[in-house]
């Protein structure tokens, strides 16, 4: 019912900066949460950022502070804006989507493909 393709990884140094987007097409059941998630290699995929349309974006401690998430004026591309990247954000990156304004991102109701995020020292 809804599709979503991200786009912006890419390999870079420490203390670079990149941005993700992330577009939703297709019917919706109504407003989204939008956010994303990552999964390093042998690792579990771990919660980044979300951003609920009635509430403000929340974000993974270890991300605080230097990730910034955002929505478009249809509210239906979401953006993170990664700065100061570490090598331990190697990742692949995946947008996230859930029915509801103002929903955690648990039980996931769509994913994109990813896309690689990749952190040089």
């Amino acid at each position: 019912q809804v599709q979503l393709v991200e786009s912006g990884g890419g390999s870079v140094q420490a203390g670079a900066s990149l941005r993700l987007s992330c577009a939703a097409s297709g019917r919706t059941s109504g407003p989204m949460t939008m956010g994303w998630f990552r999964q390093a290699p042998d690792k579990e995929r771990e919660f980044v950022a979300a951003s609920p349309l009635s509430a403000g974006p929340y974000y993974a401690d270890s991300v605080r502070g230097r990730f910034i998430i955002s929505r478009d004026n249809a509210k239906t591309t979401v953006y993170l804006q990664m700065n100061s990247l570490k090598p331990e954000d190697t990742a692949v990156y995946y947008c996230a989507a859930k029915s509801g304004a103002n929903t955690a991102l648990v039980g996931v109701d769509f994913w994109g493909q990813g896309t690689q995020v990749t952190v040089s020292s």
